[in-house]
């Protein structure tokens, strides 16, 4: 009688639940390179151009904070990752290259491809930002990394997510697919990380398993960032992280920014992975004085938080 009870009220929802995720993605239609636009703002009317990417389940809207000042000086660019937010979530294997692809379309479109523009992104957003910057050195003059995540391998992240809260663990797991087949049932408020904001973790909700999932193993865990990072060593760059960051450890991230002879480090004394949702201004105010200088620096910068 336990058993079934057990598999009427737990297993049997459960079941159904994932069996609806998995029949929408086969409903939707295939990625194609050519028409699928990503959903994007443009905010700001400075000289400076910007383009910002956000992280794994993360959206556009990640970047509306404290927006007076930055938006004097730059003209940014907000998009969703093909995948999150509003953008289509197409049936894709959301490689790197596929991101890649989508974003190509935004930037022509909206002329971010004249030479003149900086890329940045945090965290998934920061590798493909690195990515972006050495595929097209001739759109781009300088990138900008927040909280980028480096891994030595798939044990090296999960040993560090082994630390982390249970739901962390499990939607980093094996079984991280499946879990994420399901992820309106334990995405409610009682499951909100204290470092989120309540727009950010609903917004982090319109992903599917596909998006997250193949972006996790395939982006994250396998793109050699040293690789790329030896292939555009001098162009100019800005490291900013959070010295308190657990889930992208400073340390990995400072390893990485000795690759770049043009590089400069800031960091967030009591920052973690998500410092910028609480330190808007100083990232803002970090980027500004990044866009405007044109000296070479490796001098990190302590924020007193």
């Amino acid at each position: 009688m336990t058993l079934l009870l057990i598999s009427i009220f737990f297993i049997f929802p459960v079941v159904a639940i994932a069996g609806y995720q998995h029949y929408k993605i086969v409903k939707h239609p295939a990625y194609d390179a050519d028409k699928t636009l990503l959903n994007y703002e443009i905010i700001g009317a400075g000289e400076n151009k910007l383009v910002l990417l956000h992280g794994l389940t993360g959206s556009l809207n990640y970047w509306k904070r404290n927006l007076e000042s930055i938006s004097k000086t730059h003209t940014l660019l907000l998009i969703d990752l093909l995948g999150f937010g509003d953008s289509p979530k197409p049936q894709s294997d959301y490689s790197l290259s596929v991101q890649l692809k989508a974003l190509e379309l935004v930037l022509q479109k909206e002329g971010f491809n004249d030479g003149k523009t900086i890329v940045a992104g945090h965290s998934m957003g920061a590798i493909i930002s690195m990515a972006l910057l050495e595929k097209h050195s001739n759109w781009l003059k300088a990138g900008i990394f927040i909280g980028i995540p480096v891994y030595q391998d798939a044990d090296e992240f999960k040993k560090i997510l082994s630390s982390h809260s249970f739901v962390d663990r499990i939607s980093t797991s094996r079984f991280s697919k499946y879990i994420c087949m399901i992820h309106p049932i334990f995405m409610s408020r009682a499951f909100k990380p204290d470092n989120l904001t309540d727009d950010v973790y609903e917004d982090a909700k319109k992903h599917h398993w596909q998006s997250y999932y193949y972006s996790l193993t395939r982006i994250i865990l396998k793109t050699d960032l040293y690789g790329i990072a030896r292939k555009i060593r001098n162009t100019k760059v800005l490291f900013i992280h959070g010295a308190k960051d657990t889930t992208a450890p400073l340390k990995n991230a400072i390893d990485l920014s000795r690759e770049f002879t043009n590089v400069k480090t800031v960091t967030s004394t009591g920052g973690d992975h998500q410092f910028f949702l609480k330190e808007a201004e100083f990232v803002w105010k970090t980027i500004q004085d990044f866009s405007v200088s044109d000296k070479k620096s490796q001098k990190t910068i302590l924020n007193e938080y």
